[in-house]
């Protein structure tokens, strides 16, 4: 099953007209005909089937034939995480965690972050093939870049953790995790969160966590946790 994506197909459409780029893919590389069947999402849910009407090298329109609403995760998980220094961890991590599932993604620059640029567009393009891969009908959000301060100063619903590696008083984050909930949890850059960011995020309403005994790069320690939440949400 091959996924199109576009943001701009609503649930009441009858037609579709695909962009030149992908009518020349559904063209040239996946040689479809009148009357071949694609599958569109929108990125909020919906999944549409649709019948080939025209085609040329530059155009493709297509007839909606059927539509349904995926069901939506019963839980909400928003990971904010500090960018890698090496860009290539941070595009693995958007990826795995929108094919393990992930609602809302943060980057957050620390004291410690070694990254302080990042290309908001092409961690777009990550997430919407990630989605369109996984046959998954919900787009993860990626949020605007903050500050760490600027980030736990907001409101937030839901279980908030901080995990770091400082020797602390901290709990397992699988001991805290709970079915169908919402959580934010917070990742730190490779330097780890400072002392001083550690005290905010607590005061903020976030427990401190741990992931597990070794100490895990940040990329792996996003992934661990956004499995562990899935994992919970299974039993």
């Amino acid at each position: 099953m091959q996924l199109f994506y576009s943001p701009d197909i609503h649930d009441n459409a009858d037609t579709f007209s695909f962009s030149r780029e992908e009518s020349k893919h559904i063209v040239k590389v996946l040689r479809k005909a009148i009357g071949d069947l694609l599958y569109i999402t929108n990125g909020k849910g919906w999944l549409f089937t649709a019948e080939i009407q025209f085609i040329s090298n530059n155009s493709c329109t297509a007839k909606i034939t059927s539509k349904e609403k995926q069901v939506k995760r019963n839980y909400s998980l928003h990971l904010a995480v500090a960018p890698t220094k090496m860009n290539d961890r941070y595009e693995w991590f958007l990826e795995k965690a929108t094919e393990i599932g992930i609602d809302s993604i943060t980057p957050i620059f620390c004291d410690h972050s070694e990254r302080k640029v990042i290309k908001p567009e092409r961690f777009e393009r990550i997430l919407q093939s990630a989605m369109k891969q996984s046959l998954n009908c919900y787009l993860p959000t990626l949020n605007k870049a903050l500050s760490f301060k600027a980030f736990v100063a907001q409101k937030f619903e839901g279980a908030l953790f901080i995990a770091h590696c400082e020797n602390t008083n901290k709990t397992s984050l699988k001991q805290q995790l709970q079915a169908k909930t919402a959580i934010t949890l917070l990742i730190g850059p490779e330097g780890d969160f400072s002392t001083n960011e550690i005290e905010l995020a607590t005061k903020a309403g976030f427990l401190p966590v741990t992931l597990g005994e070794t100490r895990l790069r940040t990329e792996t320690a996003a992934i661990v946790a956004c499995h562990s939440v899935a994992f919970i949400n299974e039993l």
